[in-house]
């Protein structure tokens, strides 16, 4: 089983006097029902699972009723919280009548879903379980010091081709069973199980979407070209967008603005969690020598592994790029809330590029040959 880099804050959780409930977000297929069930084998605790109705009954919001609960266990799983939001109520009722830890997961935050999850201010804390992290390969491969760049090269190609769930992962050669899994998981959780739970109108139209999103992986994305092509409203783009957004597919971008009036732009960069979704939608497997798009696809990998250390980590930055009328641009702006900044230029080779961001800030060029060492500088630079 692999080891995921969440698992020191959940034992850490386990093992204090903190009863905060504990929410674990991600996107379906992370991991998050493993971590679940291995918590369960070691604690020897039920896991009760949203999806079925016949577990929400347990979860009411009756003090006689939850007491029962209780009374077999101090520790509480649930899994697939997002679908059924109404369970806010029973677990504040928890949270302030009983003495027990909930360890709940969700697909899509609760506080997006919820009018009541107000009611749960100050009472939860919440990690993420991602699409693995290349951190966690290194944890979970352990190469040997003389062997580690020639891995990080290989393995880095890997997840630009299939990126990096779990059970894509872990599978060592049959290619076409990676991508079975791949259009399986962009079919029935990116796409169907989305429109389900929000209740959308039109599949189809989710999928075209993010299909022209992934054709325009590194570039500005506008939502009023998407909807002309698409033949629908900016409205309908925006709110579609939002929602894969909220539900850890899409990475958004914003423009980094300043009181200048060289910063110029609207439009937002959109990247996906896993570069494996991306390249299901847009049809191509091909090896990166072989691709036009392999410039995109590495920025796509950098701002990923970026963010997804960010919400590891918990660290305390912002996420921009930055653009100027005169077409000069930095890749990735990251702003600290000290409103420190770092700018990166993500180049698949390493190669001398012009600083053009006018506010006082570190500048460094991430590649292949130094992102590593990048993503620890940016973990100490955000760290507060």
């Amino acid at each position: 089983m692999l080891q995921r880099a969440v698992e020191k804050e959940i034992n850490q959780y386990l093992q204090d006097r903190n009863n905060k409930i504990l929410f674990i977000w991600g996107p379906r297929r992370s991991g998050k029902t493993t971590l679940l069930k291995k918590i369960s084998a070691e604690h020897n605790v039920p896991v009760f699972n949203f999806d079925l109705l016949s577990d929400r009954v347990f979860f009411v919001p009756k003090k006689e009723i939850l007491a029962k609960l209780v009374k077999e266990q101090n520790l509480i799983l649930i899994d697939e919280v997002q679908n059924y939001p109404e369970s806010t109520i029973p677990l504040k009722i928890l949270h302030d009548e009983f003495n027990v830890k909930v360890i709940a997961t969700g697909s899509s935050e609760l506080r997006k879903k919820s009018q009541n999850f107000d009611t749960l201010t100050g009472r939860f804390n919440e990690i993420y379980c991602l699409p693995l992290n290349i951190e966690e390969i290194i944890i979970n491969q352990s190469p040997k010091e003389y062997e580690k760049n020639a891995f990080v090269q290989n393995i880095s190609g890997q997840i630009q081709i299939f990126g990096s769930y779990p059970e894509v992962f872990t599978l060592k050669k049959d290619d076409t069973v990676k991508t079975d899994i791949l259009e399986n998981i962009v079919d029935t959780f990116v796409v169907k199980d989305i429109v389900n739970i929000y209740q959308l109108k039109n599949a189809r139209l989710a999928k075209d979407i993010l299909t022209k999103i992934a054709l325009q992986t590194g570039s500005e994305v506008s939502f009023r070209e998407i909807a002309n092509s698409l033949e629908t409203n900016v409205t309908t783009v925006t709110n579609y967008i939002e929602i894969f957004v909220k539900n850890y597919i899409l990475i958004s971008l914003p423009s980094f603005k300043i009181n200048s009036r060289r910063a110029i732009s609207e439009h937002k960069k959109l990247f996906f969690y896993d570069l494996g979704i991306r390249n299901t939608l847009v049809k191509d497997f091909r090896s990166l020598d072989l691709r036009p798009d392999k410039g995109g696809v590495f920025e796509n990998f950098i701002v990923s592994e970026i963010e997804k250390i960010r919400k590891i980590h918990n660290l305390k930055m912002n996420l921009y790029f930055y653009r100027e009328y005169s077409g000069k641009e930095v890749d990735l702006v990251l702003e600290d809330y000290k409103k420190n900044y770092f700018c990166l230029e993500i180049k698949i080779k390493n190669k001398k590029v012009r600083k053009v961001f006018p506010l006082p800030h570190r500048f460094d060029s991430i590649s292949l040959e130094n992102f590593l060492e990048i993503l620890d500088i940016i973990k100490q630079f955000a760290s507060i």
